[in-house]
Parts: C-alpha cells; structure tokens; sequence
C-alpha cells in the first residue's frame, strides 16, 4: 500500500484525477462512484460498493425455479428484501 503524498490538479471544470498507483492499488475503475464529504479543510472521498443487480436478481429466480414456485410481485419483493438483508450481514 503506497504511503507516499500523491499530488493532483483540479481543472476548470472540477474534476481531480486520481493518481494510477492508488487507483490500481485500491482497484479503482472508470465510472467508480463516490461519497464525497467535506470536514474542515479537508474532502474525503469513499469508493461505493455498487451491487450486481443482474447477479442479485439471477440468483433469486435460480432459487424459484428449483422450488418450482409460482411467485406474485408482493413475493418477489418480499424475497428480494430478505436475500439483501441476508447478503448484508456476509
């Protein structure tokens, strides 16, 4: 982990590129979104772990189809909830 001081310029536009090194050490891609706060003088910035959707989703029908299930909305949404919460506590 790079714990040398990094420097970065700000454009016209508001935009700070952040340096390779941490983008690669802390696996940073394009369209990574961000929590930005601000305290004192200082802009702190939090990487936003996104969820795979498609994944989440996927895995619910698997679940269904295996126990043939007929499913109403007011169920999907249900299970949707509780496959979330189970996945937060992981």
């Amino acid at each position: 982990m790079s714990q040398e001081l990094e420097i970065t310029t700000m454009s016209e536009k508001g935009q700070i590129v952040i340096p390779q090194l941490l983008r690669k050490e802390m696996g940073l891609k394009a369209k990574t979104r961000f929590i930005v706060m601000r305290k004192g003088d200082f802009i702190m910035m939090k990487a936003l772990q996104m969820p795979d959707m498609n994944k989440e989703w996927n895995s619910i029908f698997k679940k269904i189809d295996e126990k043939n299930l007929r499913i109403s909305d007011k169920e999907i949404a249900s299970e949707v909830k509780k496959y979330r919460k189970a996945k937060r506590k992981k």
